[in-house]
């Protein structure tokens, strides 16, 4: 009888199995050893066919055990701490919002942090900071001086300027003298020279800070005429643009009777510097008296805010 054992059958064929069939008697004959042959090669299959079956059955009860595991409550989504923006002015690092991630922030030159550099997301869903800002340093209000002598710094967002406002030179019998660091008037006019009385009676400087793409239109500056006591004042004024390197991104307007209104009508992209010069004309029962012009430079900063 051949051994059901596949173990004790393969040592079996190894010990009857002769290389020289005719060495010893009890040697397998061709027929003999083909049998047993066949006999091992069902008995495999047999075992095959008990090894599948196994693992099918072992796959039908992880598929039965991971059902009833997605049949259980559903897990907390992760916890999350609220969006941060990007500060004006400044960057942000990490744009990830779970629990233990951190996000950092610096500001762009010529601003100041105000608020924390880096916050952590806390397991309450809270940040372990407020949302900072970025914040333009005013250069001109420091200790140290950052503008040359006989020059005035005048804060810009992001940066400075040193400016130095000059009367216009003299020519004939007209002449201007500086009042104010921001203000040159004109000398009294001989009676019998009508070009000196057309000519500015006063000048006036003026600078403005903008930010880069400013939502217009947009009032930037005011111009007013006010009586000298005892003395009365123009009845009639006009208004208008006169000079400049820019004058089709204004607008001069009248607001009410006395005051007119330099008016931005023109996107501005900085960095950039423009000037446009305004003037106001007095009349009294529609005679000339004097007019006035306001220089405004205006100093368009990179950034927006």
């Amino acid at each position: 009888m051949v051994p059901s054992s596949p173990r004790a059958l393969f040592l079996l064929l190894l010990l009857l199995a002769c290389p020289q069939p005719r060495a010893s008697q009890n040697c397998l004959n061709k027929q003999q050893l083909i049998s047993a042959i066949r006999q091992l090669q069902q008995l495999l299959k047999g075992q095959e066919t008990r090894f599948a079956e196994g693992i099918r059955h072992m796959k039908s009860r992880l598929a039965a055990l991971q059902n009833s595991v997605s049949r259980l409550a559903p897990d907390a989504p992760p916890v999350s701490c609220p969006a941060l923006n990007t500060p004006a002015d400044g960057r942000k690092f990490g744009s990830k919002y779970l629990v233990d991630h951190e996000v950092h922030f610096t500001c762009n030159p010529g601003f100041r942090l105000v608020g924390p550099s880096s916050v952590v997301c806390l397991p309450n869903g809270t940040w372990t900071g407020e949302q900072p800002h970025c914040r333009d340093v005013d250069e001109c209000v420091g200790l140290q001086p950052v503008c040359p002598r006989g020059t005035t710094c005048i804060n810009t967002g992001g940066g400075f300027q040193c400016v130095s406002p000059e009367c216009p030179e003299g020519s004939g019998n007209v002449s201007y003298v500086k009042t104010s660091p921001f203000q040159c008037e004109r000398n009294p006019c001989p009676m019998d020279s009508r070009p000196c009385h057309h000519l500015p009676k006063t000048i006036s400087f003026h600078y403005l800070s903008l930010p880069s793409n400013l939502k217009t239109p947009i009032t930037l500056f005011r111009m007013a005429t006010a009586s000298a006591p005892g003395r009365a004042g123009p009845n009639s004024l006009r208004f208008g643009i006169v000079g400049g390197n820019s004058r089709g991104h204004f607008v001069m307007q009248r607001s009410d009777r006395q005051t007119g209104e330099l008016i931005l009508v023109q996107t501005l992209e900085g960095p950039q510097t423009l000037e446009v010069d305004v003037d106001m004309s007095e009349y009294l029962d529609r005679s000339f008296q004097a007019n006035h012009v306001s220089k405004v430079t205006i100093f368009v900063s990179p950034y927006d805010f």
